[in-house]
């Protein structure tokens, strides 16, 4: 990871721009450099991950026009050899060099061109104007807010921000950013056309796709990891990343030491594919201990963010600690494509679709903010297979009455994706779905709950959830997490949407607690 900023007009000052800036180095410890454009600052803290030399530091520029990008810009070099070809000439390895010489070929147009997991802020020296983009999904971070004489203002994370504006706000995904408007240049939660291929087509497409999606993500000049947990998607991702090394990956699982579910499914998958396999074990202590510092690198309230962030924040701060591994790579965003436990409940095909398209066009703020933040503050990348772009617009546009659970097994598209190919047991590939935050130690949310049912008489958590009009804490648990943000995030729960929930208007689904343990039909998935 990396991290940018923008302060995109003058009067600009550097103490508080540096100040707010300096409060993601983690996210880029291997450099950090301020330009001042003449019309603003532009700031950049670098992560060495393509282009590993000095020349690789960021920001760009061009005939007086600057560029800092947070991203993995995939297929570049082909990009770069056409520009070579219209006269342009690089001075680094570095995938983003190529998008100055984009920006001045194809202007905005080159956003929809990009292959990329990115969040960029570009100052044009010739218009003498900033512009700002975040890819379709919202896997790279950006924020925005105003500072008291109206001037914007980007950065990677809110916390950049805190002091420097009175409304934090996330930079809408798929947009760019010109002339004061966002302008949507791809809207990837609602596909064009329904696709009607068959089941085998549609099974065929979504394996050639995800193992298209895994290939390109294990392109690094760093070294690369894996997170297994031993459910469905990080162990697929694993076995297609093994299948196409040619040495063994190194995969990472972490657990509770007394009831951690997924521990031994991910031993049991690191031994199939032979990875070099490493547990962590995390006690309830640390998970206590860390929550505030897990919820100021979230920068959200929503409880299933947080008890998901627990272990993957230790686990991620394992690898930082003991290897010299850079790159992640990561499960998330799945869920959202192929379907939760809850939504075995959606009444039918259509609503099924609309609540996939709401999941994914709501993910930034949630399961992609948790891996990002987990993440990049312990000087890792975050790169997300079932994020590829090409991927996610093909199983968003086939017929929901397809990826629906009719068959008695959620997911079952991914799973007969992969089914008799060698790639996993049977028992791993047809296992049920366990929430992560149950899959580390059932006890880890007991845990949280019983430390937050300790801090509040049921008086004073009716007064003090009062206080909160907007996404109102409606459990104990949910008024402590909303405290300490407030501590770090004052004023600015608006980030959220609102709390990650079932769908409570589904029947079967109007619950008071996240966890999809709590419905009905989540059977087997703990055990």
């Amino acid at each position: 990871m990396c991290s940018i900023m923008g302060y995109c007009g003058i009067p600009a000052s550097m103490e508080l721009f540096r100040k707010g800036f300096e409060r993601t180095v983690s996210r880029g410890p291997d450099d950090s450099r301020i330009v001042d454009t003449g019309n603003g600052l532009l700031g950049f803290h670098r992560l060495s991950i393509m282009g590993l030399t000095p020349s690789g530091m960021q920001p760009f520029e061009l005939d007086g026009s600057y560029v800092v990008c947070n991203g993995e810009i995939y297929g570049f070099a082909a990009l770069k050899a056409e520009l070579q070809k219209k006269g342009y000439a690089f001075r680094s390895d570095s995938d983003c060099e190529i998008l100055l010489p984009l920006y001045k070929e194809y202007g905005t147009d080159m956003f929809a061109m990009l292959d990329a997991e990115f969040a960029c802020v570009l100052y044009d020296g010739e218009a003498g104007e900033y512009i700002a983009a975040r890819d379709p999904i919202g896997i790279r971070p950006l924020y925005y807010g105003y500072d008291v004489k109206g001037v914007m203002i980007f950065a990677s994370e809110a916390k950049n921000l805190v002091g420097l504006t009175d409304r934090i706000q996330p930079f809408p995904p798929g947009c760019y950013y010109k002339n004061g408007e966002f302008i949507s240049y791809c809207n990837i939660s609602e596909p064009e056309t329904v696709c009607r291929d068959d089941l085998e087509t549609a099974c065929r497409k979504i394996h050639d796709k995800l193992v298209s999606g895994v290939k390109k993500r294990l392109v690094s000049d760093a070294r690369v990891g894996f997170l297994l947990s031993g459910g469905l998607d990080s162990s697929l991702v694993c076995a297609i990343a093994a299948r196409e090394s040619s040495t063994p990956i190194e995969t990472f699982a972490i657990g509770m030491e007394k009831d951690a579910i997924d521990l031994k499914y991910a031993r049991q998958v690191a031994e199939f594919i032979g990875s070099h396999h490493t547990e962590v074990f995390m006690t309830p202590e640390e998970v206590i201990s860390s929550l505030g510092d897990v919820i100021h690198l979230l920068g959200t309230y929503d409880i299933t963010t947080i008890r998901a962030s627990m272990g993957m924040y230790l686990v991620c701060r394992a690898i930082h600690e003991r290897t010299d591994i850079r790159v992640i790579l990561t499960g998330e965003i799945s869920d959202e494509l192929f379907g939760y436990k809850y939504t075995d409940f959606a009444p039918d095909a259509a609503a099924f679709q609309e609540e996939a398209q709401k999941r994914i066009r709501e993910i930034h703020m949630y399961d992609v903010l948790r891996a990002d933040r987990c993440i990049s503050v312990n000087s890792l990348e975050a790169r997300v297979p079932f994020g590829d772009l090409d991927f996610v617009k093909y199983v968003m546009s086939l017929n929901p009455e397809m990826k629906m659970n009719r068959y008695g097994k959620g997911k079952y598209l991914l799973r007969h994706a992969f089914e008799g190919q060698g790639y996993l047991p049977d028992e791993i590939l047809w296992r049920e779905k366990a929430a992560f935050s149950d899959a580390v130690g059932h006890s880890m949310v007991d845990d949280l709950k019983e430390f937050a049912a300790q801090q509040y008489t049921d008086e004073e958590f009716e007064e003090k959830r009062r206080k909160y009009t907007f996404a109102q804490p409606f459990t104990k648990e949910s008024l402590l997490y909303r405290e300490i943000f407030e501590k770090y995030y004052p004023g600015q729960a608006e980030m959220v949407v609102d709390f990650w929930m079932p769908n409570k208007s589904w029947e079967g689904c109007n619950v008071d607690d996240p966890s999809a343990r709590v419905l009905s039909n989540y059977g087997d998935s703990g055990v």
